[in-house]
């Protein structure tokens, strides 16, 4: 609903279709559904006729890098860094930070909670940890240690 009132408002030609992979894409989010909403509809008219349907949608989301679960290239790069550089963690969060070249603010309170929230990554006492569900978006092989509990109790 808010993807099609703000087409609306900026005189955007969207289908209901095209509205709801925006807003699928936009981590529930209405400032990034406005965001990516202006983009797709600046694609939709200089690659075609204006018109916003779900393949245009995609089509746009791809050209900046919007993946299926609404990750970025920065999202994507703290989970490659996490799964190919430290072998899946743990990680604290400066080293994780420096090695994608983002401020530790940014990393904790930007990026973690979304991946957090869709299961890619876990936090820990030990640090920052990929799940299988990481390296299974990345297109990596779970290594063993993954399906591993991360603290196992003294008593398992």
């Amino acid at each position: 609903a808010i993807v099609e009132r703000a087409a609306l408002i900026l005189g955007a030609d969207i289908d209901a279709e095209g509205a709801r992979e925006i807003a699928r894409r936009s981590r529930g989010t209405p400032r990034i559904a406005n965001r990516l909403l202006r983009r797709v509809r600046d694609v939709a008219e200089v690659e075609g006729d204006g018109r916003i349907d779900q393949q245009v949608a995609r089509a746009g989301l791809e050209l900046f890098g919007i993946d299926a679960l609404g990750l970025d290239k920065v999202d994507r790069s703290i989970l490659s860094a996490l799964c190919e550089r430290f072998g899946g963690g743990p990680v604290g969060l400066s080293t994780l930070a420096i090695a994608v070249s983002e401020p530790t603010e940014t990393v904790e309170d930007v990026y973690e909670p979304y991946l957090i929230q869709q299961g890619l990554l876990m936090r820990t006492p030990r640090g920052r940890v990929a799940t299988a569900a990481a390296w299974h978006h990345l297109g990596l092989v779970v290594p063993a240690a993954a399906h591993a509990p991360v603290d196992p109790s003294l008593f398992d």
